[in-house]
């Protein structure tokens, strides 16, 4: 990398310089944003998966019990409706209910209403669980966040809806 590169910018539009070097036919802007975008992803993600650590969760776990939690008292939902929520594999699924329930954050039950389903719910522990390691990714996301202003933020956050919205259409 030359002197002169360093300093200009971030990572993502020195890339883009080189590229426009490079290939200066090729429009690189679509880099400014999703370049930009997993970069931070991948550097947020190390401090986010300590948090949950911490609570002896790893991502995957939390990620089921603050959807249980989150689905509202009695904080209970079958299988399906988790895997689904969670959008991952039905044997993915298993095997965290497994190392939940083993840690007694979970519990498996049959179904009231059917008894050839099951639901799972949040035991006291496991909801206390997930609040306490939410509540700390929270506070750290907000200290992450603080190089932007609030309105800042909530303008990110409004086009960054916008783009989620036009993927998933």
């Amino acid at each position: 990398m030359s002197g002169k590169d360093e300093g200009a910018g971030d990572h993502v539009d020195r890339l883009r310089a080189r590229w426009a070097s490079e290939l200066p036919d090729l429009d690189t802007g679509p880099m400014a944003v999703i370049g930009r975008a997993r970069r931070i992803t991948l550097r947020l993600r190390p401090e986010i998966e300590a948090v949950f650590a911490r609570h002896g969760l790893d991502a995957g776990e939390f990620d089921v019990i603050s959807t249980l939690l989150r689905s509202g008292e009695p904080w209970r939902l079958t299988p399906t409706e988790l895997y689904r929520t969670l959008m991952i594999s039905s044997g993915g699924l298993t095997a965290r209910l497994t190392r939940l329930e083993a840690a007694g954050l979970i519990r498996r039950r049959e179904a009231q209403e059917d008894k050839r389903s099951l639901l799972v719910e949040l035991t006291e522990a496991g909801r206390k669980q997930a609040e306490a390691a939410f509540r700390e990714d929270m506070a750290l996301e907000r200290r992450l966040l603080a190089g932007l202003s609030e309105q800042e933020q909530q303008q990110l956050a409004s086009l960054l809806r916008k783009l989620a919205l036009s993927l998933e259409r």
